[in-house]
């Protein structure tokens, strides 16, 4: 019983780090109703034949069992930053109800330089006790990577940095079967929100998770989990997943690329991701294509040498490929613009912007889908909207139609390293599958 006690304690962290529920403990005392003991004394050479051996039957005590409060357990939550969030609607969001504890971050010097860096997009962790309280509650400060982390002890409240330095990664593994629908299943096997989304965004190119689920689909997911002090803190990155639909199999693996970024390939070699976006914009309409047309201002015939992709003012605009800052500025008509140089003679320019990114330079490293800066009116526009142009070896392109190059691909050797580096991932898969096939 005592083995059994300690693997409960000792699988605990990983439970919590699963999503907020509580767990039930139960501890089982006691020993079988009937009890049977024999005594004899044997002296060294005797016959056996004359030995009398005497039954003993002691009754026992019935079993008692101790059941700790399901309650007893706390909650642990990883919760995205949204656009517009206090420190109020955070702890509404993560069910906190600890006057305290919002008052004592709201007091501190530290407390209101976290509030005031608070940015869309980041997460915070808490452990919340099933009352509301806050055992533990971490916010991010600034871009340094440092956690201001608000902690109850027996004295009461107390706030720390972490560095993040003590923070452990660790691997878990998970599979599932669909009944009903993707999240059902995540949820049922305990697999975290964000890693759920995750797996949705990674195979949502081969599966519309709207229309091609069907009931009797697998999937292993492979995921990084972060510890601090021995305590869960969130789930991370998938680094490989499996999704068995309508008897298809998908796979992806985290792979370091030749350009030495990490990306997700097919477990045959083959990069997910693209090249270029067709669109800077998430959510935009084209408001003017490429070619000839009559200028809106100067009410003559020109080229017009882009895609316009009409949104509101300060709409993010993010880099449609890897690549350098060539051009941050202002320019003429082209009002503030942003020129990015990348691989194979290509040049991307996004005009009349409003702002730029906070930092942005030139020469700065651009990866795919950064923020570099946001929608206005500025030069030569008769309202806000994104002046999208490809340029191949100097020579303007239709941004919509121009056959632009894949993400990175694999050579033979690369071919041959990749093969080599992902093998104990893919042979986590077949693990995984013998131990869904066998619970079933």
């Amino acid at each position: 019983m005592k083995a059994r006690k300690t693997r409960i304690l000792a699988d605990l962290p990983a439970q919590l780090l699963l999503r907020p529920r509580s767990w039930l403990l139960a501890g089982i005392t006691g020993a079988s109703l009937l009890g049977v003991v024999a005594a004899t004394a044997v002296a060294p050479g005797s016959d056996t034949a004359d030995i009398q051996f005497a039954r003993v039957v002691e009754s026992l005590p019935a079993p008692v069992a101790v059941i700790e409060a399901e309650n007893d357990l706390p909650f642990v939550y990883s919760e995205r930053i949204q656009a517009g969030d206090t420190l109020q609607s955070i702890f509404s969001r993560l069910h906190i109800d600890d006057a305290e504890a919002l008052a004592h971050l709201s007091a501190s010097a530290e407390g209101k330089q976290a509030v005031r860096q608070l940015r869309a997009g980041r997460s915070v962790t808490a452990i919340v006790s099933p009352d509301g309280r806050i055992a533990s509650f971490s916010v991010p400060m600034g871009n340094s990577g440092t956690q201001l982390v608000l902690e109850r002890n027996d004295q009461g409240l107390a706030l720390r940095e972490s560095s993040g330095e003590t923070q452990v990664t660790m691997t878990e593994m998970r599979s599932g079967t669909i009944t009903h629908s993707l999240f059902g299943a995540t949820d049922a096997v305990g697999l975290p929100d964000n890693v759920a989304t995750q797996l949705a965004t990674i195979f949502g190119t081969w599966i519309d998770f709207h229309t091609d689920l069907r009931k009797g689909d697998r999937f292993n997911v492979i995921y990084e989990a972060i510890y601090e002090e021995g305590n869960p803190v969130r789930a991370g990155r998938i680094v490989a997943a499996e999704f068995i639909n309508k008897g298809e199999r998908h796979a992806v693996v985290l792979h370091r690329s030749p350009s030495g970024k990490e990306q997700y390939y097919s477990d045959d070699g083959r990069s997910l991701q693209q090249g270029f976006l067709r669109s800077p914009l998430e959510f935009s309409r084209v408001s003017s294509s490429f070619g000839r047309r009559l200028h809106p201002i100067h009410r003559s015939w020109r080229n017009h040498n882009g895609t316009d992709f009409a949104a509101p003012t300060g709409t993010p605009i993010k880099a449609t490929s890897d690549g350098t800052v060539e051009f941050v500025g202002s320019q003429r008509g082209f009002g503030n613009l942003i020129v990015l140089k990348h691989r194979n003679g290509i040049t991307t320019h996004y005009a009349h912007l409003n702002g730029f990114a906070k930092g942005l330079s030139k020469g700065q490293p651009i990866s795919q889908g950064d923020l570099i800066g946001y929608v206005g009116c500025t030069g030569w526009c008769t309202g806000p909207h994104l002046h999208y142009e490809v340029h191949i070896n100097k020579v303007p392109q239709d941004p919509m139609t121009v056959a632009l190059p894949m993400a990175d691909t694999l050579n033979a050797r690369e071919l041959a390293a990749f093969k080599r580096d992902t093998a104990p991932l893919r042979n986590r898969f077949a693990l995984l599958n013998y131990e869904l096939a066998s619970a079933e």
